[in-house]
């Protein structure tokens, strides 16, 4: 990009349409930036919800195991532990949010029957299956939302850069281009109008 460029008015009009194009292009950044920055401060909202669900339900799933342990002994709870389903169902998927990909992260979820029989067991351990299953998909949504958060982070600071670039950078250039330009031209007019106004004396003093 040349800071001084000849005066003329194909350069004017190049001038101006960059101009034009500079702050549509800011103005669609900056409609971006708010979209990803709301939908960060949603998703924010939401993580903390979720963590204080996490942790309350964490408290109740390992009170209910201290219980069972009781109950049962330790020995027994660990042998039927034995039994836990190992977790294959998460599947990840991909959402757009003005054009940034946010994953979308999905688990089957867990039936409420126990995997284990119920002879020899108690209530107890149950509701430690059932809290700690719960638990489990709360863990998967904190995940896809952390994950979407540091994206669109990521993601505003890109958008937040390339706008500051144009608001501070690019359209002052070319709005002082375009008015120097301009400037120029109205000089050049005005110098040729001068111009012709003495050659037309001139003319008429010699046909006197």
């Amino acid at each position: 990009m040349q800071k001084n460029l000849a005066p003329t008015k194909g350069n004017l009009m190049m001038a101006k349409n960059t101009l034009r194009l500079s702050k549509q292009g800011y103005e669609m950044l900056d409609k971006k930036r708010n979209i990803l920055i709301r939908e960060m401060m949603m998703l924010i909202e939401e993580a903390k919800e979720v963590e204080a669900k996490i942790e309350k339900t964490f408290a109740a799933a390992y009170k209910a195991l201290e219980a069972a342990n009781v109950i049962m002994g330790v020995s027994d709870v660990q042998g039927l532990a034995h039994s836990a389903v190992i977790e294959d169902s998460i599947k990840i998927d991909l959402r757009s949010v003005m054009g940034v990909e946010i994953p979308v992260v999905k688990a089957d979820t867990p039936e409420k029957r126990p995997v284990y029989g119920f002879c020899g067991t108690s209530s107890a351990l149950d509701e430690a299956s059932v809290k700690f299953n719960e638990v489990k998909v709360m863990t998967v949504r904190l995940t896809e939302i952390e994950n979407a958060v540091y994206r669109l982070a990521m993601n505003i600071k890109k958008t937040q850069k390339r706008a500051n670039a144009l608001e501070n950078i690019t359209i002052p250039l070319y709005e002082t281009l375009a008015k120097d330009i301009q400037n120029a031209l109205e000089e050049k007019e005005r110098e040729e109008h001068t111009r012709l106004k003495i050659i037309k004396r001139t003319k008429e003093k010699q046909e006197q």
